[in-house]
């Protein structure tokens, strides 16, 4: 067989050969959309690579991108790859201290930066120990004023480039293409490397049948950042598949989410669960046609199964829980159903659809505990272990390693157990796992449970102290608008879905609960804000 390297320049020949006229709808402001044919897409790609190769840019070179998801975030996955260079996706709900800690670490020469965010990151340029050249990509060509000696107007050095930029044909296939870090509740962020041999063949476990089936027919909206593990790997798969795509932007919100898949008549969506919470309010409160969807993809937490059943139920919308971490390009398991599950009941078919899936093709996962490999019993508990060709086999420079990968597996620090079918259930992380009287308690399951109550928007449920049993469960619950609903109720429906001894203590209301950077409940800082917190009588 021939030994042809699988690189990102492939996808887009192909895009530029067989799909043209296809379009990348990027809006860029709420009152700009843009329509670019693939032709030109591709044209403005390699104008791209011209103007970062004149500044510079050479095979290894770091070009950070801090970016809403639109077309010019989409030319920059492509032009600095491509060219043999590494994109890092700066996750730009950072803290700032991180912020600049990941940009010195990854040690990136040139920054792209859309231009509303430019005021927000001008405090960290003094601080930046690496970057040479900043390029502000906004729809003008003015430049902001700065005391930086070297920034540019995105689309003013498009205008000075040539769209003839010829890719180097010899790139090796396992070179680096892309950086990502990690979101970090504790320490500093982890940075992962991507490959250009792992994205291709991540984009080609997405067009699977038995995966998310991506063709060149569907409209796909990636609403998870395009900073947040490369959009869960959906832009590269698009371009290579000839996808027409829906990039929303900044500041998007629920009526503006659903406003694009009614007008774009979008096919496939993915995003958190609070994202897609926020779409159902407000679905139910002023209902979009939302016939076109054949799927919504969900992941970065559990899905609720109060959720799941409010999308495939009241809306028609089939919805699959993904699996994946910032480790894994993402893309691990995905809940869609096995021919054996036709016959079966609603409600064991949601049960499914709200577990982390069955694991994709090419990949290898266990859940191991100190006796070897669980049963497939959906109750024995273990830490979840992974490997794969789009699987991380390192951090970048970071001791760190030695953590969490050993004997050629990532272990990932979720708690699962796997159900008789052998799909993945994630019940913890090994650090929210609650212990009491030395029995395990899954915040997880519990959170699920809580958010099924009609008058519950978000639940987190966290470990607090206890005298005798070490440790008891404590849910932080955050009700929804104009819904009431007493701790009793709650606890009361709880009440025969779990043994007795696994119901919380008691039950905070909140506000908010604070999350990560990507939409995560960030149960540390909850456990920070609630210590020593005492039990109600």
């Amino acid at each position: 067989m021939m030994d042809t390297p699988l690189l990102l320049t492939s996808f887009l020949k192909r895009a530029e050969r067989y799909f043209p006229e296809k379009m990348i709808i990027s809006r860029t402001s709420p009152e700009t959309i843009h329509r670019i044919p693939y032709k030109d897409y591709v044209k403005r790609t390699r104008k791209l690579a011209d103007a970062l190769t004149k500044l510079g840019m050479k095979r290894g070179t770091k070009v950070a991108s801090f970016a809403w998801n639109h077309h010019r975030h989409l030319e920059a996955y492509f032009a600095v790859p491509c060219a043999g260079a590494i994109l890092h996706m700066v996750n730009i709900r950072l803290s700032p201290e991180h912020i600049i800690y990941v940009i010195n670490h990854a040690e990136d020469e040139i920054l792209l930066i859309d231009g509303d965010l430019f005021p927000l990151f001008e405090k960290a340029i003094p601080f930046l120990k690496t970057v040479k050249h900043i390029i502000v990509m906004q729809d003008n060509k003015e430049v902001p004023e700065s005391s930086f000696p070297n920034v540019y107007s995105y689309e003013k050095l498009l205008e000075e480039a040539s769209d003839e930029f010829e890719f180097p044909l010899d790139l090796d296939e396992n070179s680096p293409a892309g950086m990502c870090y990690t979101s970090a509740t504790t320490g500093m962020p982890k940075g992962v490397v991507y490959t250009h041999r792992g994205l291709v063949l991540h984009s080609m476990a997405l067009g699977l049948a038995d995966s998310l089936g991506l063709r060149e027919t569907d409209v796909i909206m990636p609403i998870v950042p395009m900073f947040h593990v490369n959009a869960w790997g959906m832009p590269f798969a698009a371009v290579n598949f000839g996808l027409t795509q829906v990039l929303p932007g900044p500041m998007f919100n629920p009526p503006l989410l659903l406003d694009l898949i009614e007008q774009e008549k979008v096919t496939l969506t993915a995003g958190v669960p609070t994202i897609w919470m926020g779409v159902a309010v407000e679905q139910e409160k002023n209902p979009r046609d939302l016939s076109s969807l054949r799927a919504l993809v969900c992941g970065g937490s559990a899905s609720p199964k109060g959720l799941i059943q409010t999308f495939e139920d009241k809306f028609g919308v089939p919805f699959i829980v993904g699996y994946g971490m910032t480790e894994t390009t993402p893309i691990v398991s995905l809940s869609t159903y096995t021919s054996a599950m036709e016959d079966w009941s609603r409600e064991d078919k949601l049960n499914i659809r709200a577990t982390q899936g069955l694991t994709v093709s090419l990949l290898d996962t266990e859940v191991v505990n100190d006796e070897g490999e669980v049963p497939w019993d959906g109750k024995t508990m273990g830490e979840l272990r992974i490997r794969g060709p789009w699987i991380a086999h390192e951090y970048y420079k970071d001791e760190r390693t030695t953590e969490a990968f050993r004997d050629g597996w990532l272990y990932t620090g979720d708690i699962a157990v796997v159900t008789p079918e052998g799909y993945i259930k994630i019940t913890d992380r090994t650090k929210d796992l609650i212990k009491s009287g030395g029995e395990w308690i899954s915040s997880v399951d519990l959170e699920n449970a809580l958010m099924t109550h009609e008058a519950v928007l978000e639940a987190a449920v966290i470990a607090i102290p206890h005298e005798k049993w070490l440790e008891r469960p404590l849910a932080c619950v955050v009700l929804k608008e104009g819904k009431n609903v007493t701790k009793e109720e709650l606890l009361a429906s709880l009440e025969g879905q779990f043994a007795k001894w696994w119901l919380p203590d008691d039950i905070v209301f909140l506000n908010e609960i604070p999350k990560t950077s990507v939409g995560k409940f960030l149960k540390a800082k909850l456990r920070e804000e609630l210590k020593g917190y005492q039990v109600n009588a």
